[in-house]
């Protein structure tokens, strides 16, 4: 489990900060109350994601708390009621997190945010692109400091090869003088390749000034840094512009995705799916498609009231999606219909796949409140080459309909030189 040391006198404000950290992140949380506590805990454990550290302790009074997390090599987040620029230009120099001023309970927040950060960072791909190897050593330390994956390139004709092995980058810092492609030209093929819903561009020069910032953000960049810069804008700006990528992220997410059982709505599979069939029709791979009714669900409603139905639809989602596989669509496209537009399956596989599902989901009753509630789902497939995703949409559902009429918690499976207004072979 990720582990988070504070150290700190007043045991109200620990307790609340650890408290915080706790419910909101997961975290477990070491308290030290004064040095020799923190000493002890180090000692005892020193794998820390970070340690929130009082500048003053009783016996600690002028920042030793501090210098003994940075000997340890654990992340420090200094808390102060007032910082001098020269003891703060002194921890930007020791390569701190950040320090937080003990004036509101909105940087108790801020803190949060900050752990939360820290513990996605090493996922977080960053690229430093200049020719200066100094310059890029010196970024590099400071992005390690805040434990980002950080790669580097010297020209813009490597950092394009990097984006091309990396698609999956975050952000650039992206100097303009260079040899060869400046960063102008450098910004405009990245944006060419990533939009900015993806990858966050932060132009870097020391000459130029604003003249210089407007070009880059016209170029595509999301944002302009003037060398030499404080470690506090650096740290300040990447951390705004990734967590505007996040929101992103969010507001797609929840525009994807069924809000109760989380995965793809109606919207997105008529979308991706589209795609996705158009995609495995020129490759001329086989496509399924499935419509999934639960059976009986008003009566689910009715008799456990619509707490007890949700908890089945969840249950219902979960189960598709550990079934599936990423490249496939789960979506939940109505009330109690769900639809998965599967890839490379050959009907054969896909009969015997959702007979193991409708089988899975009969003997595994729902727990809801202590109360097993058992249901069953009927499943209409579509496996059919050459038809659209309409088509493939209207066979899956006629035959859905078929395993409702012929009793319910059934697998009825589309064959057009069967079904030529013939009954379906069960």
């Amino acid at each position: 489990m990720t582990k988070v040391l504070i150290v700190e006198d007043s045991p109200s404000f620990a307790e609340m900060l650890a408290r915080r950290v706790r419910l909101e992140l997961g975290f477990e949380v070491h308290v030290a109350h004064c040095l020799t506590e923190a000493v002890e805990s180090i000692g005892q454990e020193n794998e820390y994601l970070a340690a929130l550290v009082d500048l003053r302790l009783p016996d600690a009074p002028d920042g030793q708390s501090v210098e003994l997390a940075l000997a340890y090599s654990i992340p420090a987040i200094v808390f102060t009621a007032d910082l001098s620029d020269a003891m703060q230009e002194n921890f930007w120099s020791r390569h701190i997190v950040d320090y937080v001023l003990k004036d509101g309970p909105e940087n108790v927040d801020y803190v949060v945010r900050l752990l939360g950060r820290l513990h996605r960072n090493p996922q977080t791909k960053v690229l430093v692109v200049d020719d200066s190897r100094s310059y890029r050593q010196a970024v590099l330390r400071l992005l390690a400091a805040h434990r980002y994956h950080v790669l580097e390139a010297a020209s813009g004709e490597e950092a394009l090869a990097v984006l091309a092995e990396h698609p999956d980058l975050k952000l650039a810092l992206v100097d303009y003088s260079m040899p060869g492609m400046d960063g102008f030209a450098l910004v405009r093929e990245m944006r060419r390749r990533s939009g900015k819903d993806k990858l966050a561009i932060i132009g870097v020069s020391a000459v130029g000034g604003a003249r210089l910032s407007a070009r880059f953000i016209k170029s595509g960049a999301n944002d302009y840094l003037n060398k030499p810069f404080l470690a506090e804008e650096f740290y300040t700006r990447i951390t705004q512009n990734l967590e505007m990528l996040d929101h992103i992220a969010q507001v797609r997410y929840m525009a994807e995705r069924d809000f109760l059982t989380r995965v793809f709505n109606r919207r997105y599979f008529f979308s991706a799916g589209g795609q996705l069939h158009a995609l495995l029709t020129r490759r001329s791979q086989p496509a399924t498609v499935a419509m999934l009714d639960i059976d009986n669900f008003k009566a689910i409603n009715d008799t456990y009231g619509h707490e007890a139905g949700d908890a089945v639809l969840k249950h219902m989602a979960q189960l598709l999606v550990s079934r599936f596989r990423a490249s496939d669509i789960v979506a939940r496209i109505g009330g109690e219909e769900f639809c998965v537009l599967a890839s490379d399956m050959r009907a054969d596989q896909a009969r015997l796949l959702f007979e193991e599902l409708r089988t899975a989901i009969a003997e595994t009753p729902v727990d809801f409140d202590g109360q097993p509630i058992a249901y069953t789902v009927s499943i209409g497939l579509c496996c059919a080459l050459g038809l659209s995703l309409d088509d493939m949409l209207r066979e899956a559902d006629r035959m859905l309909y078929r395993s409702k009429a012929v009793g319910r918690n059934s697998v009825t499976l589309f064959e057009p030189a069967a079904f030529d207004g013939c009954s379906p072979a069960l």
